[in-house]
């Protein structure tokens, strides 16, 4: 009879052992898929990190030409007879989100010294923008383009991006959301450039 039991029990302790890791597997299973999308949007728009640039530091600014929500018209060439900030975004990331309203504070500081600055959406309507703008107390003119013609011609992929020019359109200074400049690496590099 103690055999009997004995060997029940051996047989229990496998069952549990079996149900213990049965109940591993699907507790990583779930972790796998909760944290695969976290990891994943954890990059905001930013389709492959080590996706080649078009524009670099030391290139010129391209050609392009667009119109600004407030009726003025930018182009490459007026941005490279100026110091610029150009900032290319989308309202949904959550990197553009951190770095606009340090925008806002360099457009307010800079753009009055004669800094020109072109924000321009990457493939995102007028209407979102807009709402965004007013939600968040913007007042810096930007670009809605609705495909991604302009982008391209600095990039390929990623957002939040912003390039900064001398007065002869080389661009001097690319940042991107790795890492997200705070104001104070955004007004050191444009004090530089503006030097």
């Amino acid at each position: 009879m103690n055999v009997y039991f004995l060997r029940k029990k051996v047989i229990l302790q496998s069952n549990i052992e079996l149900v213990s890791i049965a109940y591993m597997k699907s507790l990583v299973r779930i972790l796998i898929m909760v944290l695969f999308p976290v990891i994943s949007l954890s990059s905001c728009i930013r389709e492959d990190v080590y996706a080649e640039d078009v524009i670099n530091v030391g290139d010129k600014l391209p050609d392009f030409t667009v119109s600004m929500n407030n009726g003025s018209v930018m182009s490459g060439a007026s941005l490279r007879d100026s110091v610029s900030v150009v900032m290319f975004f989308h309202t949904g990331c959550p990197d553009c989100r951190q770095i606009l309203p340090h925008m806002q504070k360099l457009y307010e500081e800079y753009a009055k010294q004669g800094v020109l600055f072109a924000l321009i959406s990457r493939a995102e309507e007028e209407s979102s923008i807009a709402l965004f703008w007013e939600e968040n107390n913007l007042t810096m003119p930007y670009s809605a383009q609705p495909d991604r013609k302009v982008y391209e011609l600095f990039a390929h992929r990623r957002v939040p991006r912003v390039y900064m020019s001398d007065c002869n359109g080389t661009v001097r200074y690319i940042f991107t959301d790795n890492p997200i400049p705070d104001y104070a690496t955004l007004t050191d590099a444009l004090e530089h450039v503006c030097r």
